[in-house]
């Protein structure tokens, strides 16, 4: 794949293909993807979708770890579409290719629209919980809290980068958390950091007005919480951030480059503007050599 490289300020990176990236795989071949076994089953929370898949290397601790947030729009089933497809079973793949490069994964469930519980804000309260439940995870599992990420593909993209953004949520927000666990850095792969911006595309990529449902109306209706929920409205965060975005949120790179640059936050963005949509999160695309060393640039201890 052939790239050209900017960069602006030594904080922000663009990468611009020139040709597509290949795209073999959809998210329900992720899904019935084999992988290696060695994942636990934890539950964060009482409700049946409030659990998580951990898998720790086999290697010596203490291990970085990555917090997994899958995507699909945000809701339990996307169409005719197996609900597996939009779960976290077509992360597994990414999950199992981190833990065997040495970094521990967390792969999260939570509740989404249409599940009891799901929306506002019981979504974003999920996947903040499961992210805070590493704590009572790290002591018996040896996982080096002072290098945890995020990694989100498509609307988990989205959570990705709020997880890493939580210390900036306003204390009258029903989202917020005195002390949510600090995160060293994010990766955003092909999900929108500006819930605003995507209203506009929500219906033809997801069918239903996913984003007004989310966040319970419109920015006019709602603008505390699309200011608690969406990302680009809590820069700066402060974490370093990783962006993949490929067709389906390519529209949303010079935005956020412009706002990000303002503020100073130190971000990567690789725009790949001709990728589809999963070939961030298959360990076996093109693309994921430079997903891979992402991460591993935001887990690496400081020297």
């Amino acid at each position: 794949m052939r790239a050209q490289t900017a960069t602006r300020v030594g904080l922000f990176v663009l990468a611009l293909t020139c040709a597509a990236a290949a795209q073999t795989k959809g998210p329900l071949d992720l899904a019935n993807a084999p992988v290696a076994p060695g994942a636990r089953r934890i539950a964060y929370g009482t409700d049946p979708l409030q659990f998580g898949e951990l898998r720790v290397p086999s290697t010596k601790g203490p291990h970085p770890v990555a917090i997994v947030v899958h995507g699909g729009c945000w809701v339990a089933r996307l169409g005719t579409m197996d609900a597996r497809a939009v779960a976290l079973d077509n992360m597994r793949p990414l999950a199992a290719s981190l833990a065997e490069a040495g970094i521990a994964t967390w792969n999260v469930e939570y509740r989404r629209l249409d599940h009891d519980g799901g929306g506002w804000p019981g979504t974003f309260h999920d996947v903040a919980r499961a992210a805070d439940f590493l704590r009572t995870l790290a002591a018996d599992n040896h996982l080096d809290l002072a290098r945890t990420i995020a990694v989100g593909h498509s609307a988990g993209g989205h959570f990705a980068m709020w997880l890493g953004a939580r210390p900036k949520v306003p204390e009258t927000s029903e989202l917020y958390t005195a002390h949510p666990l600090p995160l060293s850095g994010v990766v955003n792969l092909d999900g929108p950091p500006d819930l605003k911006a995507t209203i506009s595309v929500q219906q033809p990529i997801c069918g239903r007005p996913v984003i007004t449902d989310l966040m319970g109306g419109s920015p006019d209706e709602r603008p505390d919480r699309y200011r608690a929920g969406s990302p680009i409205e809590l820069v700066p965060f402060g974490v370093r951030q990783e962006l993949f975005l490929g067709r389906m949120f390519a529209a949303q790179a010079s935005p956020y480059e412009a706002t990000t640059t303002r503020a100073g936050d130190p971000v990567r963005l690789t725009l790949l503007a001709d990728a589809g949509h999963f070939v961030f999160i298959d360990p076996q695309s093109d693309v994921w050599p430079q997903v891979l060393a992402a991460v591993r640039r935001l887990v690496a201890k400081p020297e």
